[in-house]
């Protein structure tokens, strides 16, 4: 059985997502951070707070194509 999946910082989040070769996008709009990828059909979205609620990150790794899994691997990873 998998592990459970528990809010992590933004800063955590975009350290994985760049694990996946996502960049920081230089456009920031507000307290989001905005991060592409070539050839990804559109960018991830994380809110800059402490704690992204875990829905939040579901989402991100569903539009990234990221299976839970790769993600506890590379959050293992950091």
């Amino acid at each position: 059985m998998s592990e459970r999946l528990i809010p992590q910082s933004a800063k955590t989040l975009v350290k994985i997502f760049e694990k996946f070769g996502y960049v920081v996008s230089k456009r920031r709009s507000g307290d989001h951070i905005a991060m592409r990828k070539e050839g990804a059909i559109r960018p991830l979205i994380i809110p800059d707070k402490r704690e992204i609620p875990v829905f939040i990150i579901k989402n991100n790794l569903r539009s990234a194509g990221i299976t839970r899994e790769e993600y506890l691997a590379a959050l293992k990873d950091l």
